[in-house]
């Protein structure tokens, strides 16, 4: 190994290491990774300056925007709690329906707003209905975390495997490319959780008593206060918030502009036309989400640049190509899951995607099956509360402990992960 992959693998570790501990937020130890990286001169200048200002970057910030204004506006708010007064009145199915709802919201808007502000109302109206909560909220978690995999913006994670498949000489995934295979993985997963989550999760209701609250933040810095329920309904902002996020999608969709651009001029529309302050523009960024993608693209790079990437690749395709494509897939795919479950979905993203085109094109195969693998498991953090964000704050509101989600999360996993590997190339020829 050369110099520079030496120091890009111990960056790499150390900054693996970092977030599995979880004492320091994701965000700083991604950036701290850059850093060395950048004055050991691993990785130059220019390279981490496109890291910072890729179309991902732009896409996420400008849709972050986008999805405040909706939120100043009260728009999310009024529709979740009438669609809870809407179905209230059917018992639990009423409740299933409004955390299906949630799950269709998160294939467009960011999902941790969502799940603040319906976790409670879902609460609520459980506990009305003398129903426990831990049926619903766990589920309310992972319905949305499925939802938001069905389109190229639902999740962080979409649109950084598409940036970096591009980066790897691939042509872009369009706004609904993989949409009918994170369909298929939603309806089982979804289904398991109706019919089995609400037994599992109520089997020991008596041994959250004793335990202590934990704070409702990420791992990321993301604090739910910005996100308040009771915001007062405007309809004017709310109609233009919602008619721009249309016609950004809409736009999108259809090919006429890429989403980065979409996106970012409709956030920049929203500011002009006064739908949303300039400031409440950058307090919507979120710039500690931002900042843990952009650290996290640069070590990405460094794991290129040096040419590690080629010779860890090198070394399973070794072992795999005897497997054939499609237990290559199903591998790719549980080594995602596995580590998704301890790192960010950002950082599972961009340190296999450039595996997932060089396993592909070791094996004479198409790319693309591989890529929406990534895709779909690398949001598929189910099994610890400490998997995702929305994960942490069912995890204080419910009082659950942390073999609730092992004992639900587990089986949703390996369902997830069958269905998957069985629908992917349906779709997806090799």
């Amino acid at each position: 190994m050369t110099h520079p992959q030496i120091v890009a693998l111990l960056v790499l570790v150390a900054v693996v290491a970092a977030l599995i501990w979880g004492k320091v937020r994701s965000d700083i130890v991604a950036l701290a990774g850059a850093a060395v990286l950048l004055a050991t001169q691993t990785i130059r200048p220019v390279e981490v300056q496109g890291a910072f200002a890729s179309p991902a970057i732009i896409a996420l910030a400008s849709l972050f925007v986008i999805a405040y204004a909706m939120e100043l506006s009260g728009l999310l708010g009024l529709l979740i709690r009438g669609a809870v007064r809407l179905c209230a009145r059917l018992g639990a199915l009423g409740v299933w329906i409004v955390i299906g709802i949630a799950g269709a919201a998160s294939a467009f808007l960011n999902n941790t707003p969502i799940v603040v502000l319906a976790a409670p109302v879902v609460r609520d109206v459980a506990n009305s209905m003398g129903l426990s909560p831990k049926r619903f909220l766990i589920p309310l978690s992972y319905v949305t975390i499925l939802g938001g995999a069905c389109t190229l913006i639902g999740t962080s994670t979409n649109l950084l495997v598409n940036d970096m498949a591009r980066n790897a000489g691939q042509p872009g995934f369009g706004m609904f490319e993989a949409t009918p295979v994170a369909l298929v993985v939603a309806v089982v997963g979804g289904l398991y959780l109706f019919l089995f989550g609400g037994r599992l999760l109520t089997q020991e209701d008596d041994h959250v008593a004793g335990e202590a609250p934990l704070k409702a933040k990420s791992a990321t810095g993301d604090d739910p206060d910005i996100f308040p329920l009771d915001r007062p309904f405007k309809p004017l902002q709310a109609f233009a918030s919602l008619g721009v996020f249309v016609l950004v999608v809409l736009v999108a969709a259809l090919g006429i502009t890429p989403i980065a651009a979409s996106a970012f001029s409709g956030a920049v529309a929203l500011v002009l036309m006064r739908v949303i302050s300039a400031e409440d523009a950058y307090k919507g960024l979120r710039p500690e989400i931002l900042l843990l993608i952009a650290g996290m693209v640069v070590i990405g790079l460094s794991l290129e640049v040096t040419g590690l990437a080629a010779l860890a690749t090198n070394t399973l395709v070794g072992w795999v190509n005897s497997l054939g494509p499609l237990l290559a897939l199903a591998l790719l795919y549980g080594v995602t899951l596995f580590l998704t479950e301890m790192l960010s979905n950002a950082a599972v993203a961009v340190l296999l995607t450039p595996v997932a085109v060089a396993l592909a094109e070791s094996l004479g195969v198409n790319p693309r099956p591989f890529l929406v693998a990534i895709m779909m498991a690398a949001s598929a953090a189910f099994a610890t509360p400490f998997g995702y964000q929305t994960n942490v704050l069912v995890y204080q509101l419910g009082r659950y402990s942390y073999m609730d989600f092992v004992r639900i999360g587990v089986p949703l996993n390996l369902l997830t992960w069958l269905a998957g590997v069985a629908v992917i190339p349906l779709f997806f020829p090799f």
